[in-house]
């Protein structure tokens, strides 16, 4: 009592001085340890000078195997590939598929060998069981090996054709296509019949899912050597990833087979056809294209699509005379695109005039051209001189409409140069612009070549002066215009000098000016003419290549797409040259991934000159900017090759597939990296550890893990540390700590950083235990973790009442003075949590005397502590300082006060806390409310609950879900039941969920006080909103049926549950179990005792041991037994009554040899057998006249501590008297069977004795 008087004397005084504190007073003295308060307490010594860190060296550890030794440590993680069931026996077998079809392997549970209709049984009851859920490739793995075992375990043993049957469409839907392909090669050897169309199909397409193109493509051709078709999907899977792979005769064989066989192709394999033509055009296999054209439409006409493909594979021939037979044939145009590509097309290499006849005739199909069309033409018109026919084109564009471009113009007033009509140019110039096309660069360069080229210098003057207002180039006050103008021609301005003629005799002027002097340039005349030419000629046709190029030569990306469309426009092709320089700005920007990807699509031939190192970077660049999918694409183009895909490029892959999260191919790139022996450099693994265990693809960073330990053995322990803190991020952490355990046993030496890791990960998936045992384990050897974790750890230290361990954590992480206010708030919250106001006290006045910030968390930390303790003063107290303060009280100690006040009796205080937090207005009304209700109902005050109901209804606030669940819990504490129903079914009303907690509440009060009807009421009001019926609540209602005496109505509402699926996950029947073994039901028991099983929950001994019972009652041995052996498989120890109940049935219907085997396995479980199963079984041997047996179970008996009765005894003395053995035995009968029992005949002789 005295030493509580004394704390509270300490912990008001403490209070008194935060009242009084002031943050910015100086400190009130030095310390030189911050939990110096605490040491006086506890005394230890400092740990953190002593640990040092250990430096290690594990390059000489073999880590081969190591992913394979975790996985093993971890099965119930690692189940679908990780575990093997290749030597395990039928019992091991079946009982792990036993929680799938219980009844059905039951049956089998105590036989040796399966027979032919055993298998099948167990096929299709698996089969029924997986229609209504996927098991994944564990289970169907475990039946596979039940399947193999079968026929390699038993002689002569031959499946049924259904069997084989059923046993490969699980293997299909489990996706183990290998097994698929095994087991269809048995069924061949066996010459039984199955449905191969079928398999074959989904074999196909389940390669094709996986990215396994090679696997389908043999299945495909096996499928077809046997004469069986696919099916269309079949056909349309594999023609999709072959066209994706860029396979494209391939693609072109299985499409037209499909074609053939299929004569009838719908309106949706349009889109298939057009990517095979599209494939085969890129190769120039223009007959090829038009033979499968021909195969699949049958007189319907082409898309446009498949008609621009085609067209341009001609124009690339440049076979324009197929292509119009093929247009007339078709009745089918071309767009204007490629129509603009093959008039450029025949400009470039017929002339003008062969390019004027065939659009003509195009026109006559019904072609459109465009602007650009003409442009075209004027164009190559300009560049040939023919001025004349490049203003009759020009006015065709005046004549339908349409407004020339840029280009065009440009074309026309470089036409005009180059014939000396200069005059007109600006003519040009001027209607350009009034039809509102703005003049470029390469505008003003052909005025500026043009002026210079009839010496027009004082125009060029004014088209410079134009080029500056227009923001086109910088013209300084001090320049000479003309010299700007040579510039921007290329002309070296030094070189050209405009001289006057001042020879009289011999005149040597070229022009004259304005004012009549005679001019000449002092220059190397034939280059200056050169070059001005150039520039007309390069004006007369635009050079998109080169304007491309140099704008990625300046960076401007932007402008060099744009010019790439333009480009597309004109019916122009890139380069090469231009087609590489556009992929080096792709990893600057998405956009840019995207434009280069669009030229990926509209140039693939290109694509094809690509040397592997432009491929690698391209690969990189596309997933780097989250166009994974296209470079996927090219990878596989990569391969088909022969080209090195390097590392780089695998880790770029591997990143963007797991970013886009398509296990499908994610999956099948990771085999075909692994088969080519890929590994990242280790400043890569950090990303892809990262990706895969965010996939949840663990076995596969395992392998990874595993490959770069033996790659890297310099960088084993950088490895480790990033592989841990990616499990422990993705939520794996206790594979994490297996993995740790599994590198220790094998000799590393970890470092604090690993531990650190772990620990994070443990704490953040809150196992608390078993980070203080980690944490353990790293402080005996000398390791510290991270501060930060040192932080989360201290509090659930002090939890687990661990206060010197924190304390002493507490000192070792108090390394720089930054850390001292964190350890101690960390120290102070665990205090507190536990209720330890005197170690917080002490922890306050050392902060106090540092100066240290006392902040809201702190004080929240306080009133945590205060409550717990049940300390009402010290926590009014406390208040009373924080709202002086004006420190905003949170929820959470609100909380804590209100359920200390409540329960303290002190309901007016609780009151005007909630007013004070409701002033605050910082948080939800209703929430401050709701834990006013609860702490009142919980204290039992009924009376001030309704008041606080009431004012919610004056202030119009509606209770939500919580309000009503804490009403209906609070009035079943207070024993108002009445209204705790009252407010559940006002809250169904309302369309609000009750929690499950309500429910079970409100159906036991209305069971147990024989409200049958409102109860099932309730319960049918719940399977309507499909809301799951607790153990508890279906508990309830069954007794309430069965009490009513309503067994089939309880068994019909159990039935009615379980077809709505309305059981939970941890559903528990065994007390129902054991009912309805009393009431007889056993085929109800053994049904709830089958779904507890198939959801994965085991019951209880107790629960078997009343369905043995219930069937040796029935005398239905072979099933109790069937259940006897479940019960030992499932490690469950059967009664004793269960053991008696047994043998002594089995020895009483002469199954003697049994019972006898149960008593032997009773004592190799260490039980022992009652003398009451010895002596049934004795008896019945006796009875038999198994005398032998009789005398052997005896002996067994008496060395269990039993003494048999006299006339068991004497009746076996009388029979073996008489027996064959005894009249040939050199002993007598009396002789033999006391020193069975235990007797010893001694030698007289030896011993002297008469």
């Amino acid at each position: 009592m005295r030493a509580r008087t004394s704390f509270n004397f300490l912990f008001s005084h403490i209070l008194q001085t935060l009242s009084v504190y002031n943050p910015n007073k100086p400190h009130l003295k030095k310390v030189t340890f911050l939990l110096l308060p605490l040491s006086a307490k506890h005394n230890f010594t400092s740990v953190s000078d002593q640990i040092k860190e250990p430096q290690i060296d594990l390059s000489s550890i073999d880590c081969s195997g190591i992913a394979k030794s975790i996985i093993l440590r971890c099965p119930q993680v690692f189940h679908q590939k990780g575990q093997t069931f290749s030597d395990a026996s039928l019992k091991d077998l079946l009982l792990d598929i036993s929680d799938v079809i219980p009844e059905t392997v039951r049956k089998f549970r105590r036989v040796i060998v399966l027979k032919p209709e055993d298998v099948l049984e167990i096929l299709l009851g698996f089969q029924f069981e997986s229609g209504k859920c996927s098991f994944g490739v564990r289970k169907v793995g475990t039946l596979w090996e039940i399947f193999k075992w079968a026929s390699e375990k038993v002689e002569g043993f031959k499946h049924l054709p259904r069997s084989y049957e059923v046993m490969v469409w699980m293997l299909i839907e489990a996706r183990m296509f290998k097994e698929v392909e095994l087991l269809v090669l048995e069924v061949e050897k066996e010459g039984v019949l199955l449905d191969n169309h079928g398999i074959f199909c989904s074999l196909i397409e389940g390669y094709v899912g996986v990215g396994d193109l090679e696997s389908a493509i043999s299945v495909f051709d096996k499928m077809r050597m046997q004469g069986l078709v696919p099916s269309l999907s079949c056909y349309r899977a594999l023609v999709e990833i072959l066209i994706a792979r860029k396979r494209t005769q391939l693609a072109f064989q299985i499409y037209l087979d499909m074609a053939e066989i299929n004569a009838s192709l719908g309106d949706g394999e349009m889109p298939v056809i057009e990517n095979v033509i599209r494939l085969l055009c890129e190769d120039g296999r223009i007959q090829e294209a038009r033979k499968l054209l021909k195969k699949v439409l049958l007189g319907y006409k082409p898309s446009s699509l498949v008609v621009n493909e085609i067209a341009c594979a001609y124009c690339e021939k440049k076979d324009f005379e197929d292509l119009l037979r093929f247009l007339v044939e078709k009745k089918r145009l071309p767009d204007v695109i490629v129509g603009n590509k093959i008039i450029h097309t025949l400009c470039s290499n017929f002339g003008v005039e062969r390019a004027d006849i065939f659009l003509q005739e195009l026109e006559l199909l019904g072609f459109k051209p465009n602007s650009i069309t003409f442009g075209i033409l004027i164009c190559q018109s300009c560049y040939d001189g023919d001025l004349r026919r490049a203003f009759v084109y020009l006015s065709q564009i005046f004549s339908r409409g349409f407004k020339p471009d840029l280009w065009s113009y440009n074309a026309l007033i470089s036409g005009v140069f180059k014939v000396g009509m200069w005059k007109h140019a600006k003519d040009i110039l001027e209607e350009m612009v009034d039809g509102g096309v703005s003049p470029n660069l390469c505008t003003y360069k052909v005025l500026l070549a043009g002026y210079c080229k009839v010496r027009r210098f004082d125009e060029a003057k004014k088209i410079v002066f134009q080029m500056v207002n227009n923001g086109l180039i910088d013209l300084s006050s001090l320049e000479d215009p003309l010299v700007k103008a040579f510039a921007v021609l290329g002309l070296d301005p030094l070189t050209i000098r405009l001289r006057r003629d001042n020879n009289v005799r011999f005149s040597v002027a070229e022009f004259y000016d304005d004012l009549g002097n005679g001019l000449y340039l002092d220059t190397d005349l034939d280059e200056y003419e050169k070059k001005v030419s150039k520039v007309l000629e390069d004006s007369s046709r635009p050079d998109f290549n080169s304007l491309i190029m140099n704008e990625f030569s300046s960076g401007n990306f932007k402008n060099a797409f744009g010019f790439v469309n333009e480009m597309i426009l004109w019916g122009q092709e890139m380069s090469a040259s231009v087609f590489s320089a556009s992929l080096k700005g792709l990893n600057t920007s998405r956009s840019h991934s995207q434009a280069g990807a669009s030229l990926f699509e509209k140039m693939p031939k290109l694509v094809n000159q690509l040397d592997e190192e432009s491929l690698n970077l391209v690969i990189q660049a596309f997933c780097k900017t989250g166009l994974a999918y296209k470079g996927i694409s090219l990878f596989y183009q990569m391969l088909q090759r022969d080209l090195m895909v390097n590392s780089e490029t695998y880790t770029a892959l591997m990143k963007g597939l797991c970013k886009r999260g398509i296990l499908s191919d994610l999956n099948g790139f990771w085999d075909v990296a692994q088969n080519n022996k890929w590994l990242p450099a280790v400043e890569n693994c950090n990303a892809l550890f990262k990706c895969l265990c965010h996939q949840g693809m663990l076995e596969e960073a395992l392998e990874l893990f595993e490959g770069m330990l033996v790659s890297y053995p310099q960088k084993k322990l950088e490895v480790c540390h990033i592989i841990v803190e990616n499990l422990c991020i993705a939520g794996f952490a206790s594979i994490a700590h297996t993995k740790v355990d599994e590198l220790l046993s094998q000799g590393w030496n970890l470092d604090h950083v690993a531990y650190s890791h772990l620990l994070r990960g443990l704490c953040a998936e809150k196992n608390h235990l078993g980070a203080i045992t980690v944490l353990d384990n790293m402080l005996a050897k000398d390791l510290v973790p991270c501060l930060d974790v040192s932080l989360t750890l201290i509090p659930h230290l002090c939890r687990a009442n661990k206060f010197e361990e924190a304390i002493a954590l507490g000192k070792i992480s108090v390394r720089q003075q930054s850390a001292f206010s964190s350890v101690q708030r960390a120290l102070l919250e665990g205090f507190c949590v536990k209720g330890k106001l005197g170690e917080a006290g002490n922890l306050i006045r050392g902060m106090l005397s540092m100066g240290l910030l006392i902040d809201a968390d702190i004080y929240d930390m306080l009133v945590q502590g205060c409550c717990l303790a049940n300390n009402l003063r010290l926590s009014k107290e406390l208040l009373g300082i924080m709202i002086r303060k004006n420190i905003c009280l949170s929820v959470s100690s609100y909380r804590s006060w209100v359920c200390l006040m409540c329960f303290a009796g002190s309901y007016i205080s609780a009151v005007n806390l909630k007013e004070f937090m409701l002033a605050q207005s910082q948080s939800d009304s209703l929430d401050i409310y709701n834990i006013l209700l609860f702490y009142l109902l919980s204290s039992g005050n009924i009376l001030a609950v309704n008041k606080v109901l009431k004012e919610l209804q004056v202030k119009e606030l509606l209770p939500n879900e919580v309000s009503y669940d804490f009403l209906v819990y609070g009035f079943s504490k207070c024993r108002d039941m009445s209204s705790a129903v009252h407010y559940l079914f006002t809250m169904i009303c309302k369309g609000l969920r009750p929690s499950s907690r309500s429910l079970r509440i409100v159906i036991s009060h209305l069971c147990d006080h024989g409200d049958l009807k409102k109860a099932l009421e309730l319960s049918r009001e719940m399977e309507s909103r499909g809301w799951i019926h607790s153990s508890v609540v279906q508990y309830r209602i069954v007794m309430g049926l069965l009490s009513h005496g309503k067994p089939k109505k309880a068994e019909s509402f159990l039935e009615r549950v379980a077809d709505k699926g309305l059981i939970p996950n941890t559903i528990n029947y065994d007390n129902l179990i054991k009912q309805f073994c009393f009431y007889g039901r056993l085929n109800k028991a053994v049904d709830l005792l089958n779904i507890m099983l198939k959801v994965g929950n085991l019951p209880d001994s107790t629960s078997y041991d009343s369905i043995i019972h219930g069937l040796c009652a029935c005398r239905k041995l072979n099933r109790a037994m069937n259940f006897h052996s479940e019960m030992l498989d499932w490690d469950l120890k059967p009664s004793i009554n269960t053991w008696d109940m047994l043998v002594c049935k089995l020895s009483q219907h002469g199954r003697v040899e049994e019972a006898e085997g149960l008593l032997i396995s009773m004592v190799r479980l260490g039980q022992t057998p009652t003398k009451e199963m010895y002596t049934a079984v004795i008896e019945r041997y006796r009875s038999e006249n198994n005398l032998k047996k009789a005398s052997e179970l005896m002996q067994m008996m008496q060395r269990s501590g039993y003494q048999p009765d006299f006339d068991t005894h004497w009746s076996l003395i009388s029979n073996l008297s008489n027996s064959e053995d005894n009249k040939n035995s050199s002993h007598g009968f009396l002789s033999r069977l006391l020193s069975g029992s235990g007797f010893t005949w001694k030698n007289h002789s030896k011993t002297g004795q008469q």
